[in-house]
């Protein structure tokens, strides 16, 4: 047989019970499981070729293995906990099933078996890379003093103890058992070791020394020529950076697989270098940008591909707010037309996956490859300038505050008009709350929990929704008072009653609010910018936004105290108008990006800081909430009048 003691110890496994079990615990409380079902499939879908060639059994104890191990995925997949993708996944097994029957071609089976794996771990994640770049140093200490005695100081299977070992150890400088072999199967077997043989489970050391243990193994089975070429390949393209975007594919990729994306000679390099030098992978690379969007992207058409809508359309928005979106900062300040078009193709193409639309989702993806070539070209490293990041950090200290600062300083213009400073403090204990909670929220999010790209978009829409309906019942309120006098009897004779602490804490409210729905986004904009360096030039933006919101605050309050209140109270209600329905515009717009309203673009105005966005949706609301408005202003004159 090809791999014995790989085969002995998928067979030990089954017969000693790691079946899945408990079928209503949550996915987590299986990893062991899933993960043993992982090692299962990626099996098939290597060994499969060893077992039949063009339509005949070339190896009937091979076949025989292949149909049984497709049995048992399909038995142990129906057996998962239930989960939204749960059906597809049990789909496609069954067709991997079938197709072994069938004595299906080997890239066929092998294509069930590795999209099998990829929709597994998307419904039923577990850690597949180290959380660190492994220390080759430290695995070759730890194979010398644990492993040489069997498998022998180079790896060949010749130990001092191999002689009285039976099955005897692998060979791992084997060429032929290394390309199929990827160093998340040799974290398997070193962390649970191989019933039946001599092979122990290390347990007992850390998971980051069985992940060097595991590098170093990986690497046995490759000299110096091959690490040489590597290197140099590395040096000359850009292929095989992308063909191993990130520390995840490393593990999971063998080269006989990454010989079908490159010639045999170069995968034989590529692997044997990033595995002697897994740091030139990058742990994070392909973790943020357009990597990670491509990389989602790709699993969402997946996911659509085998009739998993919810999955497809989940990785769809992670894509896009996770990946793409903290790019939008520098991309609107070199390329508006580009953020535009990408904005706008990824609408659609979640509104194909939505309707089930393969062949159009399909098509916006390819496009939307088109785009992200030319967004790296505008925003990859080395290609964002010092005036990008100065006009980057400046729009979007200007486009997150403005709104914020507007009714902020309404408020406090208000209260200084009525004569209320011991109110004020309640407003500016609200303003500075909100700076606080969002920068630990900012803490919390990069150092103890990840919290998505939907989950921001959902705050900051339902908070969008709320301050423009105060906003606006806010502003129907001072157009009323303003008209006919009104004002003297509100002064005099309900003021007092309405500034009660109960009130007093609603101002508190509304401050805490229209602050801290900007402050987080703010943040997360400024770390983008702050990775492509030009430290000084977002200092610069910072600043001078900061100088440009302090003037606007400075001649609000400076006009509005010399202004007659009667028309205080009018313009100011225009202005918080004016400041709901771009809330609102946001606030839709917000809850289109996180998947909870539809969006149907169209060819229209993009004004950002006027929550101007060219869907149906935001327009509709919009254009209602300004007709509330402006029939409740009239209704107001009206009434006056008579």
């Amino acid at each position: 047989m090809k791999h014995p003691i790989w085969k002995l110890f998928l067979h030990l496994a089954f017969c000693c019970g790691f079946a899945l079990h408990n079928v209503h615990a949550s996915p987590q409380s299986n990893e062991p499981e899933v993960r043993q079902l992982w090692q299962l499939l990626d099996y098939v879908a290597v060994d499969y070729a060893g077992a039949v060639q063009n339509g005949s059994v070339i190896s009937e104890m091979e076949y025989k293995e292949m149909q049984e191990f497709s049995e048992r995925a399909r038995s142990q997949v129906i057996a998962l906990p239930p989960h939204a993708s749960h059906a597809a996944l049990t789909s496609i097994v069954t067709r991997l099933q079938q197709a072994v029957a069938r004595k299906d071609p080997p890239l066929r089976v092998s294509e069930l078996a590795r999209d099998a794996n990829k929709l597994l771990l998307a419904a039923y994640p577990f850690p597949v890379a180290p959380r660190s770049v492994p220390e080759l140093s430290r695995g070759a200490t730890l194979y010398k003093a644990q492993c040489a005695s069997c498998h022998g100081a180079a790896g060949a299977g010749d130990g001092p103890l191999a002689t009285r070992l039976e099955p005897k150890p692998i060979a791992f400088t084997d060429r032929e058992r290394a390309r199929s072999r990827s160093l998340m199967a040799l974290h398997q077997v070193i962390s649970q070791g191989v019933a039946g043989t001599s092979m122990p489970a290390f347990a007992s050391l850390s998971d980051a020394d069985r992940w060097s243990l595991a590098f170093f193994v990986g690497t046995l089975g490759f000299n110096d020529t091959d690490i040489k070429a590597g290197k140099e390949a590395f040096a000359r393209d850009t292929a095989p950076g992308k063909t191993l975007p990130d520390m995840s594919a490393l593990v999971t990729v063998t080269e006989e697989e990454l010989a079908k994306a490159m010639p045999p000679t170069t995968a034989r390099a590529v692997v044997a270098y990033t595995r002697t030098h897994p740091e030139v992978v990058g742990q994070q690379k392909g973790q943020s940008g357009i990597a990670l969007s491509r990389k989602l992207l790709q699993g969402s058409l997946q996911a659509l591909k085998v009739g998993d809508r919810a999955t497809a359309t989940e990785l769809a928005l992670s894509a896009y707010l996770d990946g793409f979106e903290p790019l939008e900062a520098t991309l609107d300040a070199t390329d508006r037309q580009l953020l535009i078009d990408v904005e706008r193709t990824m609408q659609l193409y979640r509104g194909a996956v939505t309707s089930g639309n393969l062949a159009a989702a399909s098509e916006h993806a390819r496009q939307l490859d088109v785009y992200f070539v030319r967004v790296e070209a505008v925003t990859g490293k080395d290609k964002t300038d010092a005036t990008t990041v100065f006009v980057g950090a400046l729009t979007i200290l200007l486009r997150e505050g403005i709104e914020a600062l507007l009714i902020v300083i309404a408020m406090v213009a208000f209260l200084r008009k009525a004569e209320r400073p011991q109110v004020l403090r309640y407003v500016h204990a609200g303003w500075i709350s909100a700076l606080a909670a969002g920068g630990v929220t900012w803490l919390v999010a990069t150092y103890v929990v990840s919290i998505s790209g939907a989950s921001r978009e959902i705050t900051e829409g339902l908070s969008s929704l709320f301050a423009a309906v105060v906003l606006l019942s806010v502003g129907l309120w001072m157009h009323q008072k303003g008209q006919a006098g009104q004002w003297q009897a509100y002064l005099h004779g309900q003021l007092s009653a309405a500034m009660q602490k109960r009130s007093a804490w609603a101002l508190f409210a509304l401050a805490f609010i229209a602050v801290y729905r900007e402050v987080f986004e703010t943040v997360l904009f400024y770390s983008a910018l702050a990775a492509d360096g030009n430290g000084s030039a977002l200092l610069g933006g910072f600043v001078t936004g900061l100088v440009l919101l302090s003037v606007i605050a400075f001649v609000f309050l400076r006009t509005s105290a010399r202004m007659p209140i009667g028309k205080f109270f009018s313009y100011s209600s225009v202005l918080i108008a004016a400041l709901a329905v771009v809330l609102v515009g946001k606030g839709i717009a917000g809850l289109q990006e996180a998947g909870w309203l539809m969006a149907t673009p169209v060819d229209g105005l993009r004004l950002p800081i006027l929550g101007i966005y060219p869907t149906l949706q935001t327009y509709g609301a919009q254009l209602l909430l300004l007709s509330a408005a402006v029939i409740g202003f009239g209704f107001n004159v009206v009434k006056a009048r008579r």
